[in-house]
């Protein structure tokens, strides 16, 4: 069972749609005590990191989050909750993962947001990439960028410049990218995402 953390900043519908059509079994966790009855936990997310960091910390589960063990998969702003900073707000973060989100620089050969489909190539044997080569197209948008860092990188992507598409550390893995909206690639990373 995969716990979705409900805290009012993520477009659960299409998530939970794809993990329906993939037969995996989820709940919501409103709650500290939620995180008990679930083996694996994503926490979603869309729009703006620093308001989703405060919607985050006013629903209290930040200890609990910080303290998981079980394998956690961040999406979008999910992603970005678990760095360390974000360059929108100016906002601190989870700090997970010590690498920070910034913004693209706007230049006329790339419009931000980078929105639609672009190909990432995994690197460091991260088992939620498992069966995805490189070069697969999965779909974006996203005005913010996780900085590279190859210590952390799963997944590299190029917009202009190379940023991580994928993070790894310990049992936190993270995407940019929306697998639930990126067809057959997506659907088999949310299926190794629950076959950890």
């Amino acid at each position: 069972m995969i716990g979705i953390v409900n805290y009012g900043a993520g477009n659960i519908f299409s998530l939970t749609s794809a993990l329906e059509r993939l037969n995996i079994q989820y709940g919501m966790i409103n709650q500290e005590s939620d995180f008990d009855l679930y083996e694996k936990i994503i926490i979603p997310g869309v729009g703006h990191a620093g308001t989703a960091m405060q919607k985050l910390t006013e629903s209290g589960l930040v200890p609990a989050i910080k303290a998981l063990k079980k394998p956690v998969l961040g999406i979008c702003v999910g992603m970005q909750l678990i760095t360390s900073y974000s360059e929108e707000g100016n906002s601190d973060l989870l700090d997970i993962i010590p690498v920070k989100t910034l913004r693209f620089k706007e230049e006329v050969s790339h419009k931000v947001p980078h929105m639609g489909w672009n190909q990432i190539y995994p690197e460091n044997d991260s088992p939620i990439f498992s069966k995805i080569a490189p070069g697969t197209y999965f779909y974006f948008v996203h005005s913010y960028f996780i900085e590279f860092n190859p210590k952390f990188t799963a997944a590299t992507c190029n917009y202009g410049i190379k940023f991580s598409a994928g993070i790894q550390k310990d049992n936190f893995y993270a995407v940019q990218f929306h697998p639930e909206k990126s067809g057959e690639a997506g659907e088999q990373l949310l299926k190794n995402f629950a076959n950890l």
